[in-house]
């Protein structure tokens, strides 16, 4: 606060900086949208290793391609994923416990044959035992394994079945459980107690037995248009603060994701700031990539898929890796979780502006190609905007190919390459997210002195990183926020207009070497 001198002395007054420090954010969040053994569904939960994908949906599932891409998103560098779990048809498992006014059903948290392994302890060891007439009961909820081992166990104790209660069962379960739910109504008196055996143990009840994973996904559980009003399919993303890129693999293993989800998906990820990774169309529905010639075809080649966008990028062909499930033998697997993997590694090893492909970018985990193609065939599918996925002798099995959907020569767009794409999004997101506190300041001159300083800090820091073009700040990158990109009229409006121009790196695409012979020295 200023202060107010009413004696002789030195006054102290804390003066608070015109400086706003703008944060850059995260390059490299990868959202997964799929089938999965268990979790929520239509809810993005973000998970930060592939242990923890295990942990809350269930890990490797043969009829879920998300699990297979997810695990190469971790093992080629991703730490950061975002999991969205679709599902069309699937049943919760259900627990019926019995008591003498009617049966307390218990529904598995999520839909999934997951839930047929749950089972239920009812025991009376409670605080008001003792009392006349005892209302309180404990729950133990088990999940066991194939052969009855317990491997998760959660105890409730003290539940009520009276819904004025702070200890309700209904709502305790809801806010604590994450195996199971109370589903309708609670009867009331509390259920009954399980028998003990022999040694004194309780006898579990078993699930039903009606958990069903349901059928396999589509684009009307993903990417149909109406999913948007309730938040569901790629839409729950919308709880989601940020990702920066997005995988769809595939619906199932050798059916391919159909163009309209794709069509959805990247008109969700340019509004979100997203990339958007498509994979090669390999199988079912049509067209079916087998060769570069399929790639370049006119009717069913990747002019066919109508995804000519500077937010999308493709890459051919499919990899072949081992498929745990299936005593390691080797399947055809889609590449998004690869190359998202990628980028994140090159996020963090080199920064946003470094392209994710060459030798840097070799591709842990697999085999062999679908597809090994010779230099020729790689300058057939480069020109159009696809990215090859190449093996060479020693660097092994890497990304050989750095270029946007819109990337295609004919284009001639300014976004041709991945690396200047995504650094323009990640500017656009810090500088959106960091200039927040602009809105409702007065708009004149102290205000724009303002956002030149905070927004130039950030630039020349980037600057400093090695994130643009040129040997000075002046050459690389400018602000420009003053009079005459803000008029009287745009003030009058409530308008302040900043400009911020960058020079981007561009990748070393095309290496050219010249040589020549020195002719000998000729004695005169």
């Amino acid at each position: 606060m200023p202060v107010n001198p009413t004696y002789p002395g030195v006054y102290i007054e804390e003066v608070p900086s015109e400086v706003r420090t703008i944060a850059g954010v995260a390059t490299s969040i990868t959202a997964f949208i799929g089938r999965a053994l268990r979790g929520p569904t239509d809810d993005p939960i973000r998970i930060q290793s592939y242990s923890e994908y295990i942990r809350k949906f269930g890990g490797l599932w043969t009829l879920s391609p998300m699990s297979y891409a997810v695990q190469h998103y971790f093992l080629n560098g991703g730490t950061d994923a975002i999991i969205v779990r679709v599902e069309d048809g699937a049943d919760p498992a259900t627990i019926t416990l019995p008591g003498g006014g009617g049966n307390l059903t218990l529904a598995a948290a999520n839909p999934g044959e997951w839930g047929n392994n749950l089972q239920a302890i009812i025991d009376y060891d409670t605080k008001d035992k003792n009392d006349v007439t005892p209302v309180l009961f404990n729950l133990t909820v088990q999940e066991v394994d194939n052969n009855g081992n317990v491997t998760n166990q959660e105890v409730f104790r003290n539940l009520s079945v009276a819904a004025g209660n702070a200890r309700f069962v209904t709502t305790v379960l809801a806010e604590e459980s994450k195996l199971v739910v109370v589903q309708g109504n609670v009867p009331t008196p509390r259920p009954t107690e399980n028998l003990t055996d022999a040694d004194g143990n309780y006898i579990p009840t078993a699930s039903n037995g009606d958990g069903d994973n349901g059928n396999p996904v589509d684009f009307d559980q993903i990417a149909d248009p109406n999913l948007e009003a309730t938040r569901q399919g790629l839409w729950a993303l919308e709880d989601a603060d940020l990702f920066n890129l997005m995988c769809i693999p595939p619906f199932e293993q050798g059916v391919d994701v159909d163009t309209s989800t794709w069509t959805e998906a990247l008109a969700y990820c340019k509004k979100r700031r997203a990339m958007l990774i498509v994979d090669p169309p390999s199988n079912s529905p049509a067209p079916n990539w087998q060769t570069p010639a399929d790639v370049t075809d006119t009717t069913n080649g990747v002019d066919s898929l109508g995804l000519r966008d500077e937010n999308a990028a493709i890459f051919f062909p499919q990899v072949r890796m081992a498929d745990p499930l299936q005593e390691n033998r080797l399947a055809d697997f889609a590449p998004c979780g690869l190359v998202a993997g990628i980028f994140a590694r090159t996020d963090s090893n080199r920064g946003v502006w470094k392209a994710p492909a060459g030798i840097e970018a070799n591709l842990f985990g697999v085999r062999e190609l679908d597809y090994k193609m010779t230099d020729g065939e790689n300058g057939q599918l480069n020109p159009l905007g696809v990215n090859c996925i190449r093996n060479f002798p020693v660097y092994g099995n890497i990304l050989w190919g750095a270029r946007t959907l819109a990337g295609a020569d004919r284009l001639a767009s300014e976004w041709k390459y991945i690396p200047v794409r995504r650094l323009a999004l990640y500017l656009e997101e810090s500088l959106y997210r960091g200039t927040q506190w602009v809105v409702f300041e007065p708009n004149d001159e102290p205000l724009w002195a303002q956002i030149r300083l905070n927004v130039g800090a950030f630039m020349h820091n980037l600057f400093r990183q090695g994130a643009f073009q040129g040997t000075s700040p002046r050459e690389a990158y400018f602000v420009k926020c003053d009079k005459e990109t803000t008029t009287q009229n745009d003030i009058d409006r409530g308008i302040v207009n900043i400009l911020v121009g960058f020079a981007p790196l561009k990748p070393a695409e095309f290496v050219i070497i010249k040589l020549s012979q020195i002719a000998g020295q000729l004695e005169t």
